[in-house]
């Protein structure tokens, strides 16, 4: 658990997620749909239910994997996970997803949740590559990526549709030393 002052005087609290959190998980994931168009759900469409999500939260902080929120004012601000292969040809790279509560952005939680992902990577001596997708069109998001080493990988078009119109994703990967 890690305390940090983040802009405007903001205090947050990052840390594993915990079987506990389930009633904020749930409650924050249907907002955070419905607050950007970076996701890959919109508004409505978290449909995971409470036992799945429980289960979920449970089983996630593993060796290779691991779920972070980033507590502000009582209430979850963010959260980060890292999803990594189970299979010994695959546990060393896994998939990074990092969202923050609207009322949130721009105050450093996400680099912060980021900063700690790649911590915990490092910290693992098995995790030796981060990938992520990011909307091409998410320029705050590449840009917070590119700052802490991820480099491009590729494009993947008409990746996201929303309301009938496409939007192509990049890749991005950092390499864990």
């Amino acid at each position: 658990m890690r305390m940090v002052a983040v802009k405007k005087g903001l205090i947050i609290t990052v840390r594993k997620v915990l079987s506990e959190d389930i009633n904020g998980i749930m409650e924050y994931m249907k907002v955070i749909g419905g607050e950007s168009d970076n996701l890959t759900f919109g508004a409505g469409e978290w449909d995971v239910s409470f036992e799945n999500e429980l289960t979920f939260i449970e089983n996630i902080n593993t060796e290779n994997s691991v779920m972070l929120v980033a507590v502000a004012n009582g209430e979850i601000a963010g959260s980060a996970s890292f999803s990594a292969g189970g299979r010994s040809r695959t546990q060393h790279v896994g998939e990074l997803g990092i969202t923050v509560r609207k009322s949130y952005w721009n105050l450093g939680v996400g680099s912060v949740l980021l900063e700690e992902i790649i911590t915990w990577a490092k910290s693992t001596n098995i995790i030796r590559k981060i990938n992520l997708r990011v909307r091409t069109d998410n320029i705050n998001g590449i840009k917070l990526y590119r700052k802490y080493g991820f480099k491009e990988e590729g494009n993947l078009s008409r990746d996201f549709c929303i309301n009938g119109i496409f939007f192509d994703s990049m890749t991005m990967g950092l390499e864990i030393d």
